[in-house]
């Protein structure tokens, strides 16, 4: 029979548990008190004959005295541990960190899985598995679930914090999320399980991450120097995405404590300062079994939860796999509204009758939750070569154990389909130095010099950075994008390209940096190092922080703008159409084409108009002109809106005007109407045109174009 803890200690800890003395232990079983201290300091083991006896003793069966897995059921209860007011009296309206992060639901799904990447246990070869399941209780289910959780305890924690909502942030999200659960007899679930993952390991109260995780702010103990976190505020997230601020915890363990791995259960509950009864209380609150050890037995720690209790509490897990399963109590997702552009007050029944404001659409977290996956992590879920996928990540919801959505993985390839070909063909070495067929991905290296650590001047060495691009495809969303990512395989930072050549096709970008340019590459965990330090806490971007400039220079963050310099020059040499070789076609349709410019046009005192500065044009299947115009646009603020005009041009008389098909913005501008509003800042603009063949007078062949930008509405 397969056994857990050790007995001496696990019986040391029962004895606390049931309140009980060795001696009394060794008088109920007719033995010495000498005897029960040998099992206890692991000197000898009871007789099978007396395993019985202790069982009862200890009121529980023989089974879980021979397995030692779990504790009895025997003395202190679960409860929860609400910690008392400060002695100064000072006051905590909630957890700051929580304030870090908005109720989105996006940025949950970016923190969680960065989290699971960092604890995922490499030494198998496989990637982290990831699900979210979005779960949304009501009726008898709900009245179980709160029963399970002790409600009847917290509920006067919970009409305390109510009370004074109306002068606390916290407080009035708090007695909204409350409200939604009994007014509209609802909650939402949503829980985050990885597989394959280290587990919330360590004791209780010392160093280590189940510590780090439950009982510590600002601590930030991560598995790896590619580790994505480093400010100990992602977790603050789970948190901040509960309306009731309570998180369950279940872990299962990949480091044995206290000889045991699987069902490692506690809660933990994020109030603002609250007084019952007269009783002032701090903030946080704590599911668990009561600690012997301490003052009153009244501070409650981790517990060895049965099965039924587990699945009482909704943290079932569906394997031994070593990971951790965090179950969000109330989650709201308030994001999704501006998204979707609704009202707080707006109230909607779904298809199945349920009335929702919004911010608790089940459908809409797992539709944003999927978006989010694929955006952030495509990278870390995709594989070639001899390189395989990080990550593993999947969405499903229910209702009262029922299927509402069945549960979709997440497909890197469905998501950023530019981008996963991009990063496959630099797995499986299938890259080409410049791209001339659709779909060929181009590989250029760009030099990251990185700067000496402690101020000091000079350069450390050069990391050569991996520049992957490709052609775009709708799906991809936004063009011209470069994403660029280190260690991890996480999204950091999304960054546009500006100057583009004249007429240059929709591409895609990946700038691979740190370990994921590879491990081997020179100066890989130096500028890992650095570009870690270089995110601040959503780690969305790489720019100047306060780590930055302790552990290098406040100058230090100037060489990653030059690594943008270099990215952004080397995409625009890729992205480069070759120079035309002067066939017989381009020469006539260039004799056609004219680009109607003034010298140094002006509108009012000293503003300068945007002028046209390049033109290329085809003619299309149906006879159309598709054209491609670049305008030079001078320094200001506000630059004023111009309309293109395509026309005939003709020996005398007024110049015929063409219709546009389509007129669409490229870059530096947007249209509106047929015209054109630059964006503040851009020196160059283009875009992109073709006219109604309608509108022609005569055959396109045998007419000359010119294109001119009027001010204003171009009449």
């Amino acid at each position: 029979m397969d056994t857990g803890e050790e007995f001496g200690p696990w019986l040391a800890r029962q004895l606390k548990l049931s309140g009980k003395t060795q001696a009394e232990l060794a008088e109920e079983l007719g033995l010495t008190r000498a005897a029960v201290s040998a099992w206890i300091t692991k000197r000898s083991v009871p007789r099978p004959t007396v395993m019985g006896e202790i069982a009862k003793a200890l009121g529980t069966d023989i089974g879980t005295v021979h397995t030692r897995t779990t504790d009895t059921q025997a003395g202190l209860p679960v409860t929860w541990y609400h910690r008392p007011g400060y002695p100064d009296g000072g006051r905590d309206g909630g957890n700051a960190a929580a304030f870090a992060f908005d109720a989105d639901v996006q940025v949950l799904a970016r923190e969680t899985c960065q989290n699971s990447l960092d604890e995922r246990l490499a030494e198998n070869g496989r990637p982290v598995r990831v699900r979210y399941t979005i779960h949304e209780l009501t009726g008898e289910t709900l009245g179980a679930f709160r029963r399970a959780i002790l409600w009847d305890d917290l509920h006067p924690h919970y009409a305390a914090v109510s009370e004074a909502a109306s002068h606390q942030k916290v407080g009035r999200v708090v007695d909204a999320g409350v409200r939604d659960m009994f007014e509209k007899g609802r909650l939402v679930l949503l829980r985050v399980d990885d597989y394959n993952a280290s587990g919330l390991t360590g004791d209780d109260y010392d160093d280590g991450k189940f510590a780090a995780v439950v009982r510590r702010q600002l601590e930030s103990l991560k598995s790896g120097s590619g580790a994505g976190g480093s400010y100990g505020l992602g977790k603050a997230t789970l948190w901040a995405t509960s309306a009731l601020g309570m998180v369950l915890i279940n872990s299962t363990l990949s480091v044995p404590h206290e000889g045991r791995t699987e069902r490692r259960v506690i809660g933990r509950l994020e109030l603002p300062w609250r007084s019952v009864d007269g009783q002032p209380y701090a903030g946080p609150a704590w599911l668990g079994r009561p600690d012997p050890d301490s003052p009153g037995a009244q501070v409650a720690r981790s517990w060895w939860a049965d099965e039924e209790t587990v699945e009482n509490l909704h943290l079932t897990r569906d394997s031994d796999e070593p990971g951790t399963s965090f179950l969000i109590v109330g989650a709201h997702d308030v994001a999704s509204l501006e998204q979707n552009g609704s009202d707080n007050d707006a109230e909607a029944e779904d298809e199945d009758g349920v009335v929702d404001d919004g911010t608790r659409d089940i459908r809409a977290m797992h539709r944003r939750l999927v978006e989010a996956l694929g955006r952030d992590f495509w990278a870390a879920m995709t594989g070639g070569g001899t390189r395989l996928p990080l990550l593993e990540t999947s969405v499903r919801t229910l209702r009262n154990g029922q299927v509402v959505i069945e549960e979709e993985k997440v497909d890197p390839t469905a998501a950023q389909p530019s981008r996963t070909r991009a990063l496959r063909a630099y797995y499986e070495g299938t890259t080409v130095e410049r791209r001339t067929e659709a779909g060929q991905v181009a590989c250029r290296t760009v030099p990251f010099k990185l700067p000496l650590a402690g101020g000091r001047r000079g350069t450390l060495g050069t990391h050569p950075a991996v520049l992957l691009v490709t052609d775009a495809e709708d799906a991809d969303g936004v063009p011209n994008q470069v994403h660029s990512l280190r260690g991890n395989r996480m999204t950091i930072k999304k960054s546009g390209v500006s100057g583009l050549p004249l007429g240059v096709n929709s591409f895609q970008a990946v700038l691979l940096a740190g370990h994921a340019a590879g491990n081997e590459t020179p100066f890989a965990e130096e500028a890992e190092e650095f570009l870690r330090a270089a995110e601040p806490p959503e780690h969305d971007r790489w720019g100047q922080t306060e780590e930055l400039t302790l552990r290098w220079s406040h100058t230090a963050h100037r060489r990653i703008a030059r690594l943008t310099t270099e990215v952004n020059a080397a995409v625009k040499e890729l992205v480069a159409r070759p120079k035309r070789s002067g066939g017989e076609g381009s020469p006539k349709l260039r004799k056609a084409l004219t680009v109607g410019r003034k010298a140094a046009p002006r509108r009012g005192p000293g503003q300068v108009l945007p002028e046209l500065d390049g033109l290329e044009a085809t003619i299309g299947e149906a006879g159309e002109w598709r054209i491609t115009a670049e305008v030079k646009l001078p320094r200001g603020d506000e630059l004023p809106a111009m309309t293109p005009m395509v026309l005939l041009d003709v020996r005398s008389g007024s110049r015929p005007r063409l219709d546009w098909a389509e007129l669409t913005a490229v870059d530096g501008c947007v249209v509106e109407d047929g015209i054109l509003r630059f964006s503040p800042g851009a020196r160059r603009a283009v875009f992109r045109g073709s006219t109604d063949v309608t509108s022609h007078p005569v055959r396109t062949t045998l007419t000359r174009l010119v294109l001119e930008l009027r001010a204003g509405k171009g009449e």
